[in-house]
């Protein structure tokens, strides 16, 4: 389906038009009606399926259409992280690029000067607040927010929220909120907490299902048995394996590894041995995670050494190889890890290293995926799912909406200015 089949306001189809957004994904495909029609919505999709435009785009198209009032908040999303809080963020100003409404993203961090943007977004009643839990809810006990006008409130990543003990952060500000709004889930797997989560707060919720928690079969998944001792020397040969095969440096691979220390250890070891390498955890000050993540993004990093503070949220769309040092003992956290690889139509490699110790997580993995027999490795082939699939090889026409186009960069007259 084209985005052009649905009933998304004309703004929004040109956002989509100027970003060569054309395609559907299925969760798009599925979810985005029934949000129009202002159902509850429980989604289940991995990550990496599109499902920030799948609440984004009928988001602002309802916006668009509903009678609300513009002086208040409108719509609260609610985020585990504050690295996903800014990638939907940055989402937002794309899609929302000709439409009149404001947005403000709150998240923690020692940027004084954030806190106080995003005390006046909240104070200004921005029309889309984008939060973590904690901050929203520091925010509230501080100040008098105003929450009388949302209309729509939206979980993503709801799974990892409840894992990371935000429920009762999150009933607390469901209890400020009307009792008359439209409640929208995203979450990876369906476990019997983000059930009762949803029969407390949702009315009525349809349910999608997208290939629940399957990694994109665009990723060539590889396992080596290996003692603990010559997992370093494995993760050397991974790595030759890459530049042989390549013919480029490294660039953009991530290392996972379950401990903080280890992925010091990790970092240190790596450098020593003259690769560059840096350390991603969660002891590092905001501002250091930040210039790692941006120089990450823009290819200064040949390996990136991480914690599962990576796994999520993290949207860089050229990451070529991932290797599991350590085996995730939760299945869902290694799809979440090796899904950093093949985004947005590109194909990936991901090598997960399995001592003895490490064999009874690899095995309920397994059972998990129900991987290929016959092989060592699991491997895949096909095309995955991404954010949002580029012009189609089928002839679309002319743009729908306005032809030829003029003054493009202007918000419509009236528009409150973005937070």
């Amino acid at each position: 389906m084209y985005f052009d089949e649905l009933a998304l306001s004309d703004e929004v189809l040109d956002a989509l038009w100027d970003m060569h957004f054309d395609e559907c994904t299925p969760v798009q495909e599925k979810t985005i009606p029934i949000i129009l029609e202002g159902h509850d919505v429980i989604s289940c999709a991995q990550t990496g399926t599109g499902k920030t435009a799948a609440y984004i785009l009928p988001l602002l198209t309802n916006l668009a259409f509903d009678d609300h009032d513009p002086d208040k908040l409108n719509a609260i999303i609610m985020a585990p992280t504050r690295e996903l809080a800014q990638q939907i963020d940055q989402q937002m100003e794309g899609f929302g690029f000709y439409v009149p409404f404001s947005s403000v993203a709150i998240y923690g961090g020692k940027d004084n000067g954030a806190w106080g943007t995003q005390v006046t977004g909240l104070q200004r009643g921005a029309d889309i607040v984008i939060a973590t839990p904690g901050r929203l809810l520091s925010q509230m006990n501080i100040y008098d927010v105003d929450f009388s006008g949302v209309k729509y409130f939206i979980l993503d990543e709801a799974d990892r929220m409840l894992d990371m003990g935000f429920y009762d952060d999150i009933m607390t500000i469901v209890r400020k909120l009307p009792k008359d709004r439209q409640t929208i889930m995203f979450s990876a797997t369906m476990p019997d907490n983000i059930r009762r989560m949803a029969k407390a707060i949702m009315r009525d919720p349809k349910e999608v299902k997208i290939a629940v928690s399957r990694p994109p079969e665009t990723i060539h998944q590889m396992h080596l048995f290996v003692d603990e001792t010559k997992k370093v020397e494995a993760v050397l040969s991974t790595l030759h394996s890459q530049l042989s095969t390549t013919g480029a440096p490294l660039n953009k691979v991530i290392l996972f590894a379950g401990k903080k220390q280890r992925v010091k250890d990790l970092a240190r070891t790596l450098r020593s041995l003259h690769i560059d390498a840096r350390a991603m955890h969660s002891d590092l000050e905001q501002s250091e995670r930040d210039q790692v993540m941006l120089d990450f993004r823009n290819g200064k990093v040949g390996v990136l050494v991480a914690t599962d503070v990576v796994s999520r949220g993290i949207d860089v769309t050229d990451v070529p190889l991932v290797i599991n040092y350590d085996v995730p003992h939760d299945p869902e956290d290694y799809v979440h890890r090796i899904g950093r690889t093949a985004r947005a139509e590109n194909s990936g490699e991901a090598m997960t290293l399995v001592s003895p110790d490490d064999l009874r997580y690899w095995k309920r993995i397994e059972r998990f995926l129900s991987p290929t027999k016959g092989g060592e490795s699991a491997t895949r082939s096909g095309k995955g799912c991404s954010g949002g699939s580029r012009h189609s090889s089928r002839n679309r026409g002319g743009h729908p909406h306005r032809s030829p186009k003029t003054n493009r960069g202007a918000h419509s007259s009236g528009s409150k200015p973005r937070s």
